[in-house]
């Protein structure tokens, strides 16, 4: 598992950037000098930029053709290498992002790009390039004290909890396009695609995280979506094998996919429409994944939090299917209703 501490980190350089909306002609503001930054407001923005960084997934800078054609990873390359061309690099990256600001949806705001130091990942102390874009303005109050009472009025800035997007680029591994963990709070509406997949362009390290995050899901897709179309099944059967998808990954350290058809579909039809299905996946969505590695529990963790294990009858009754399928019986009265019947052995 990756280790990251940011317990002694500091900001080597800061510089601030106002970036529009391209389409809708606004402007770019470049700044020419660094950001003036007091003591105080260093523990803040430190708050303000790091706190949200995750490290579930790794990304790295990538191109079709060759990686430093990538426009954001050569002008990062020359700020590790020559940091004082700061401002022009920081400059330039301002002028990528944008270019690529043509979504009707993208809003304006200020990118922040810091140069940090004493950042510790994997117990190596590197130095890191922060990219931070603030989009959204809140209102808040101030209450001053002025002899016999109180003024209150207010004003406009951004929420130390509430950064828009963002990416951290470590200094390692820069022949494979650097590691790179991004922020997007927006992530899954398509207009902020942007962000990652035209300005930073950057794809994900095929490490454990990816393949366990990505075979899971790829696991969810054919149960939820294809399973039907070839098979009569019920949605008890559906959850059932949602609920042994995420058990085999629970119980296993490694995954091997013969192993996981065979314990979690246990018919040779099923394994063979799952094959087909996840041979189209990977083509159609570009997808390289390994058919052993190991299992990365973070990411079990997060899959499984989406594994749905409800089962929805009309607006009645909700039924939260844990255990063995066959302790569940379905059928049909003499009348033609509908029903389940549930074996337990203590009530709680």
């Amino acid at each position: 598992m990756t280790s990251l501490d940011f317990t002694q980190v500091k900001i080597q350089n800061l510089i601030t950037h106002h970036i529009g909306n391209k389409l809708r002609d606004e402007s770019v503001l470049l700044s020419n000098e660094p950001t003036d930054l007091s003591t105080d407001t260093k523990d803040f923005l430190l708050k303000y930029f790091l706190l949200p960084i995750k490290t579930d997934e790794f990304f790295c800078f990538s191109h079709p053709v060759k990686l430093e054609l990538n426009g954001v990873f050569s002008v990062v390359e020359e700020i590790f290498s020559s940091p004082t061309k700061f401002i022009q690099n920081s400059q330039d990256i301002a002028k990528l992002l944008y270019d690529q600001s043509l979504h009707p949806k993208i809003k304006e705001g200020e990118l922040n790009i810091v140069l940090f130091s004493n950042v510790v990942l994997d117990d190596q102390i590197i130095d890191a390039i922060g990219i931070f874009k603030s989009e959204t303005n809140v209102p808040f109050l101030k209450m001053k004290n002025r002899e016999s009472k109180f003024i209150i009025n207010h004003e406009y800035g951004f929420d130390i909890k509430g950064i828009d997007k963002g990416c951290i680029i470590f200094n390692t591994d820069p022949k494979k396009g650097y590691r790179v963990l991004i922020i997007d709070n927006a992530s899954k509406s398509a207009e902020a695609q942007y962000w990652r997949d035209d300005f930073l362009k950057i794809k994900p390290i095929a490490n454990e995280f990816h393949q366990t995050n990505q075979f899971l899901g790829i696991a969810k897709q054919f149960v939820t979506k294809k399973l039907d179309e070839d098979f009569e099944v019920s949605k008890a059967d559906k959850i059932d094998l949602l609920n042994r998808s995420v058990d085999y990954f629970k119980t296993h350290d490694t995954f091997d996919k013969q192993e996981f058809e065979t314990e979690v579909f246990h018919h040779s039809n099923i394994i063979k429409s799952f094959r087909q299905f996840d041979e189209a996946y990977r083509q159609e969505n570009e997808v390289d994944l390994s058919d052993n590695f190991e299992i990365s529990t973070q990411a079990v963790k997060k899959q499984a939090r989406v594994f749905k294990n409800v089962l929805k009858l009309d607006k009645n009754f909700h039924i939260y299917i844990h255990g063995s399928r066959e302790l569940i019986e379905q059928g049909v009265d003499e009348s033609g209703r509908k029903y389940y019947k549930i074996y337990y052995d203590n009530e709680t």
